[in-house]
């Protein structure tokens, strides 16, 4: 995995993503390491700027990759509770949002 940027906390998967991923013949680790690390796909450069302020504020984190044959998945770590700690990251296509 690239060098990430925060923690991911429990990493959770819906079944329709993990769907689009297996029928891509890719894993989460693939797109995982690619949000752990600050590389948020293809969101504007709006997104891509909140998340990389997020960074320091703990707020939520927003990823969005195509897979292979052009499913769109999603990768949102929740923001940070109190004490700093990003709790869960959640794999799901924009539909299940």
């Amino acid at each position: 995995m690239k060098s990430a940027k925060f923690p991911l906390g429990q990493v959770v998967a819906t079944p329709d993503a993990l769907e689009a991923l297996e029928s891509a013949s890719q894993t989460p680790v693939e797109f995982l390491s690619r949000h752990a690390s600050g590389d948020w796909g293809e969101l504007d450069s709006e997104d891509k700027q909140a998340n990389d302020d997020a960074l320091t504020t703990g707020a939520r984190l927003l990823s969005a990759y195509h897979t292979a044959n052009n499913s769109k998945i999603w990768i949102i770590t929740e923001a940070a509770d109190e004490n700093g700690r990003r709790e869960a990251t959640t794999i799901l296509l924009p539909s299940e949002y």
